[in-house]
């Protein structure tokens, strides 16, 4: 038997023992992810050989090989959130009501929709904008624009929640008035730098309002965590794909890898032409039981389902008066070949 490899992999990697991903606790041999848009798959075998090297013209010897190395690797067209986690170990992180995602929003108002109040402005934007009153800190910026240009600095919107609690409201109340900076020694003499403009001034100058806020997500949300001491952990790699054997038959193969380890290394590639960006998962590969046999480790096994029609087989001889159609007897087809 002899075959050819044109055709991607689909593989699942399963639990080597107890682990998270975001939310979900898998336990040993559970499938973790799949990965169904691969690119290219490759398994790649090397080893080291060393020689003893003697005699006129110090000629090879005696060879020694040792080192034995596995490595699969794989491109993926399209990336998950627990694919990243598993490439770059990471952590993730999913919003919930004890713990929601901050999402940075930033988004222009038309001027038409800003409403003047008797001492500033109203105006609602498409989240909940997040303004804790005791966080000492802001979180939420307003800038007056003219013709696309910001022409004011950034104001800060009234906190309107009471105690650090998530909003509900998506209203934002600005207060515009005279602030100077006192850093910069303001005195009689030199006032220091107006670093806002009074509402008055700002009649009529903006025809639309940039606002920079967070929002919190409870939900439909996930955060990823790369942090200096988490790498990519160890899986049981099973990779499916087919052969073709020289009748042009399609053979189901599988390669497994009882015990790999996911190399921490990724590139993101963000830009706006070309080719769009693929992720590559490199496994380096060590002895371990495959599931069903442990009588020895091994570095990897490749099954090749050898299917019934592509084997060699013959039709027999046909009995003497069987006319049986394919598909089902006919009575009346019977009754012809009986005249003949």
């Amino acid at each position: 038997m002899r075959f050819g490899v044109r055709e991607i992999c689909n593989v699942v990697l399963r639990a080597k023992g107890r682990q998270q991903v975001g939310n979900k606790i898998f336990y040993k041999h559970e499938p973790v992810i799949y990965f169904d848009t691969l690119k290219t798959s490759s398994l790649e075998g090397a080893a080291t050989t060393v020689y003893a090297q003697g005699g006129r013209g110090n000629s090879r010897l005696v060879a020694w090989e040792g080192e034995r190395t596995i490595t699969f690797t794989m491109e993926d067209a399209l990336i998950s959130p627990e694919g990243f986690m598993i490439l770059s170990g990471a952590g993730l992180i999913e919003g919930s009501e004890a713990k929601p995602i901050m999402q940075h929003i930033t988004e222009t108002i038309d001027g038409a929709d800003v409403e003047r109040t008797e001492d500033g402005y109203t105006f609602s934007v498409s989240k909940p904008a997040y303004l804790p009153s005791n966080k000492g800190d802001n979180f939420a910026y307003v800038m007056f624009m003219k013709d696309g240009e910001i022409i004011t600095e950034p104001y800060i919107p009234e906190h309107l929640e009471s105690e650090d609690a998530y909003p509900t409201s998506t209203d934002l109340v600005i207060k515009p008035h005279d602030c100077y900076d006192d850093a910069h020694g303001a005195d009689a003499e030199n006032p220091g730098y107006v670093i806002e403009k009074h509402v008055d001034e700002l009649d009529g100058a903006f025809d639309s309002v940039l606002v920079d806020y967070y929002t919190p997500r409870k939900s439909y949300a996930k955060q990823i965590e790369i942090t200096p001491d988490k790498f990519g952990g160890n899986f049981y790699l099973e990779a499916e794909t087919l052969f073709r054997d020289t009748n042009g038959f399609d053979m189901p193969a599988e390669f497994i890898i009882p015990n790999c380890k996911i190399q921490s290394n990724f590139t993101f590639t963000m830009a706006s032409s070309g080719d769009p960006s693929s992720f590559t998962f490199t496994m380096d590969a060590f002895p371990d039981y495959t599931r069903f046999d442990h009588s020895k480790k091994v570095l990897a096994a490749i099954q090749i389902i050898e299917e019934e029609a592509s084997q060699d087989n013959h039709r027999g001889e046909t009995p003497i008066g069987d006319y049986s159609i394919r598909g089902g007897d006919n009575e009346d087809h019977h009754d012809t070949f009986d005249e003949h």
